[in-house]
Order: structure tokens, then sequence, then C-alpha cells
């Protein structure tokens, strides 16, 4: 087996961003997400997020190509709100990486696990919520 130490933040939003995410499933989903995201081999930091967004923190090997993993997880956590849930539900179809350093993952762990709290009193980090090319390519300066 190869070594391998690679850490990625991953965020992506509901179609149009609306607020398709409810408390009551929420807790669901990212368990889905995180089951996914191990049955392709990753390793999974963190899943968290609000009503209209997900952030993943994750290990993925090199062995496995972004998109395709992004779109596996996406797709396998659409389906099941959808057809499991029954619950009318859809992801954007742009998403957000960044990879960064293993001296970071603590601080992005918590970034992740307190977005509740970040967009309440507005202390998010723009480089960390960004889902869309067009979106202000400054924000990691």
């Amino acid at each position: 087996m190869p070594y391998w130490r690679l850490f990625y933040h991953i965020i992506w939003g509901t179609k149009q961003r609306e607020p398709l995410i409810q408390f009551d499933f929420e807790a669901s989903l990212h368990n889905v997400i995180a089951a996914k995201t191990t049955s392709l081999g990753a390793i999974v930091h963190a899943v968290g997020g609000i009503e209209d967004h997900v952030h993943l923190v994750a290990s993925i090997p090199p062995k496995l190509s972004l998109s395709q993993f992004i779109g596996q997880v996406k797709g396998n956590s659409s389906h099941f709100v959808t057809h499991e849930l029954n619950i009318p539900f859809a992801w954007q179809s742009e998403y957000g990486v960044v990879s960064f350093g293993g001296q970071n993952l603590d601080m992005v762990v918590k970034y992740v696990k307190n977005q509740r709290q970040h967009h309440a009193a507005k202390t998010t980090f723009r480089s960390l919520e960004l889902t869309n090319p067009t979106e202000d390519e400054d924000a990691f300066t």
C-alpha cells in the first residue's frame, strides 16, 4: 500500500442555495456522506454545514480522482434524501475544494464542526466557503 498524506476541505451547496437541509435529517445526511467517503477508501475528519451547504474534511487517496470522488459522494447523499427520505432535493453542480497541510487539520476540523456558530456570528473564512468559480478569486489572499 502506498504512503499518502493528503488533506482536503470540500464544500458544496444545495441547488440554488435553497435551505433544503432540514435540521431533523441533517445528522443522517452527514452520516451518509461520511459512510460513502469511507466506502471509497478515504478518511473522514469532519462533516458539517448549515441549511444550504455541506463541508467535508477528508483525506482522499491519490488513486481517486477528486471530481469522481466528490460526484459519488454528492450523488449518493442526494439519492438518500430524495429516495429514502422522500424529500425533493438536489445539489448544485459546482463545488469548492482546497488542499491544506496536516498542521492545519485541527483548525479546519473545528471550523467545519462549528458551521452554525460561524455563520451566525459572521466569522466564516471566505476561502473555505467558495463553491463557484465566479466568486471572488481574491478570497485566497
